[in-house]
C-alpha cells in the first residue's frame, strides 16, 4: 500500500443536495477514541444507537443513528464509523468538520491526538480500500461504480451480478483451466529427458482448444455487458432538411430538437440518451452536411463539429430526403458526402442509410437504386422506426434481447480478454508447430495469465488503480 493507505479518511457518503438523510463516513484503524467525543458513549459493534451528534462544547448539533463496524468486519475491512443524521448541506459539513476537529483534540485517557492523520477521503478512497483489504476484488469494485452509475434497469441489474461475484467467478474459472495448462508446460521444461511426454498425456492441445472456446464465450458476455454499461454513441448526419432532427425527435419520443422547414436550421449538436431494449443509446443530431456559398459563418461551425462527432461515432445513421431521391444535384450531392463520410470513418463503425420522409414518397421506397438494404421510414408517421431501432442494435453488436445472466464490464476487461485471446492463439500456433519451442509456449501463456489477472486485480499497476478509483464519487 501507498503511505495514504494508512490515514484514516472521513467524508459526506451521501449526495450533495438537501434530502431525509445524510451520512458522514470515517474509516481507518484504532478509530474507538473518536467514537465517545462524537456521540458521548461507546458502541456495540454492527448495531444502530440513536442518540446526539456532539459538538466540541456537548452541545447536540444534531439527533440520529450512529453505527459501528469493527475491523474487519465492514466494507473497507478496516474499523468504520457511519453517522446518519439529516440530510441538510450545512449540517452535514459541521458533523464532517467535527470529525477532524475530535480526531486532532487530545485524549483524555492518553495524553495524545484521538486519531492522529485524519483527513477528507479522495474520489473512490473507500472502495479502493476494500479492494486492497480484500474485501472485494477489482471487477467487484468497479461494479460499485457500475451500479450508481446504472442509467437502465438492465445495467443496474448487470451490475449487482458482477458486485456479487458472477464476472469474477467467470474470470476465474479461466484463471485456474490457464494455470492447469501452465504446469503441465512447465512440467515439461523441467524434465526434458523423461520418457513421458506431459504434454500429449494430459491432452494440453485439447486443453488449450477448450480455454479458448470459453474465453470466447467469456468475451461475448463482456462486449455485451460493456455495451449495456458504456452505451453507444450514434451520429445522425445528411445534408440539410432530410429530417435528422425530426427523426431524433421521434427516437427520442420527444421534442428534443427544433425542427422547421428553412435549411440549416440545426447549427449546433444537439445529443439525446434513449433506450432500446435496455440498451442505452447517446444519439446526437448535426448540422446538415453541404458546401457552398449560402453556408454562413455559424452554420460553418456547426458542420465543422458535425465531422468531430461523426469521427468519433461508434455507429452513423445517414439520413437522405426520400422525396429528393430524383433530383440529379441532390444525388450527387448526397453521394459525394456518402463517399466522404466512408473515407473519413474507420471500417469497424457501421453506416446506417435511412430513407427519410416515406410518407411522401411511398411509392419510391422499393426502387432498385436506393439498395437492396435500404431502410425507408418516416419520422412524421413513425412507420419505419421499430425496424431502424432493431438494426442499430445489430450494428452497434447487441446479440439478444434478453439482460439475463449478463455482468457489467467495462472497455478495459473487453482489451485484457483480448489480450489473452491473442496470446493463446499465440501458445496455440507454437502447439501446433512440428517442433515447438516450448519456452515460447510457457511465456505466451504467463502473458495470457498476467492479462486475465489485471481483470480482477491480480496483477496491476498503482497508476491504473488511480485511474479507476479517480472517477468514483468521494465518500464511495
Amino acid at each position: 500500500m501507498l503511505p495514504r493507505h494508512q490515514d484514516p479518511i472521513a467524508a459526506i457518503a451521501t449526495a450533495p443536495g438537501r434530502g431525509a438523510v445524510g451520512i458522514v463516513r470515517v474509516s481507518g484503524r484504532g478509530l474507538a477514541p473518536l467514537v465517545p467525543a462524537l456521540v458521548g458513549r461507546e458502541l456495540r459493534p454492527r448495531h444502530a444507537h440513536y442518540g446526539p451528534f456532539l459538538a466540541a462544547d456537548g452541545t447536540a448539533l444534531d439527533h440520529g443513528l450512529a453505527l459501528w463496524f469493527a475491523a474487519p468486519h465492514s466494507y473497507t475491512g478496516e474499523d468504520v464509523l457511519e453517522l446518519q443524521a439529516h440530510g441538510g448541506p450545512v449540517l452535514l459539513q459541521l458533523l464532517l468538520q467535527r470529525c477532524l476537529e475530535a480526531a486532532a483534540e487530545t485524549d483524555p485517557a492518553t495524553g495524545r491526538p484521538r486519531l492522529p492523520g485524519l483527513r477528507l477521503a479522495q474520489p473512490g478512497e473507500f472502495t479502493e480500500r476494500a479492494f486492497l483489504n480484500g474485501k472485494l476484488d477489482l471487477a467487484q469494485a468497479e461494479a460499485v461504480a457500475d451500479l450508481i452509475d446504472a442509467s437502465t434497469e438492465a445495467a443496474a441489474r448487470s451490475a449487482a451480478r458482477s458486485l456479487s461475484g458472477a464476472f469474477s467467478q467467470a474470470i476465474d474459472a479461466l484463471r485456474d483451466e490457464l494455470v492447469h495448462l501452465r504446469m503441465l508446460v512447465e512440467a515439461t521444461l523441467d524434465f526434458p529427458d523423461e520418457d513421458i511426454d506431459f504434454l500429449h498425456q494430459a491432452d494440453a492441445a485439447g486443453q488449450l482448444h477448450r480455454l479458448q472456446q470459453r474465453l470466447d464465450a467469456v468475451l461475448a458476455r463482456t462486449r455485451q455487458g460493456a455495451l449495456l454499461r458504456e452505451g453507444m454513441h450514434v451520429v445522425i448526419a445528411g445534408q440539410p432538411n432530410a429530417g435528422k432532427s425530426s427523426l431524433l425527435n421521434a427516437l427520442a419520443q420527444a421534442e428534443v430538437a427544433i425542427v422547421t422547414p428553412v435549411a440549416g436550421t440545426t447549427r449546433d449538436v444537439v445529443q439525446q440518451a434513449i433506450q432500446i431494449d435496455g440498451v442505452p443509446l447517446h444519439v446526437i443530431d448535426t448540422a446538415g452536411l453541404r458546401d457552398g456559398a449560402e453556408v454562413d459563418e455559424v452554420e460553418r461551425i456547426g458542420i465543422e463539429r458535425a465531422w468531430q462527432r461523426i469521427e468519433a461515432a461508434d455507429a452513423v445513421l445517414f439520413v437522405h430526403d426520400l422525396t429528393r431521391a430524383a433530383d440529379p444535384a441532390y444525388a450527387r450531392d448526397d453521394a459525394a458526402i456518402r463517399e466522404r463520410l466512408t473515407a473519413r470513418l474507420p471500417a469497424r463503425v457501421p453506416v446506417i442509410d435511412v430513407w427519410n420522409k416515406a410518407d411522401a414518397a411511398a411509392p419510391a421506397c422499393g426502387a432498385p437504386a436506393l439498395g437492396a438494404d435500404a431502410l425507408c421510414l418516416s419520422a412524421r408517421t413513425g412507420a419505419g422506426l421499430e425496424r431502424l431501432r432493431q438494426r442499430l442494435l445489430q450494428a452497434v453488436g447487441w446479440s439478444g434481447h434478453t439482460t439475463e445472466g449478463l455482468f457489467s464490464a467495462r472497455q478495459r476487461h473487453v482489451e485484457a480478454l483480448h489480450r489473452v485471446r491473442a496470446h493463446l492463439l499465440a501458445a496455440q500456433a507454437q502447439l501446433d508447430s512440428p517442433a515447438p519451442a516450448l519456452e515460447l509456449l510457457a511465456e505466451e501463456l504467463r502473458l495470457a495469465h498476467e492479462a486475465l489477472g489485471t481483470i480482477t486485480g491480480a496483477f496491476g499497476a498503482d497508476d491504473l488503480l488511480g485511474v479507476i478509483f479517480s472517477r468514483f464519487c468521494i465518500g464511495k
